[in-house]
């Protein structure tokens, strides 16, 4: 006997965060682009390992974010953009 299964896999939404800076702190980033409410909650989650920096759980609250890199919390992934002024 088959069983059919069926999943319904939530879509990872992606949004551009601009930064004009060569890089930005983890936590900083966190806060910057609203995926946490304050630097307290960014400490927590980092630190539970919760957030994937580029595919990876990072627990390194001081990591250096630069262009390109991709932040994910909650199947939310930020990506950083540099703005230049």
């Amino acid at each position: 006997m088959k069983i059919k299964i069926k999943a319904h896999i939530k879509e990872k939404q992606k949004k551009p965060v601009n930064i004009n800076t060569d890089y930005i702190r983890l936590d900083a980033f966190l806060k910057l682009s609203d995926m946490v409410q304050s630097g307290g909650h960014a400490k927590a989650v980092i630190q539970q390992g919760e957030v994937r920096v580029n595919g990876e759980v990072c627990l390194q609250r001081g990591k250096k974010l630069r262009e390109g890199d991709e932040a994910e919390l909650d199947n939310i992934v930020c990506v950083i953009e540099k703005h230049e002024n």
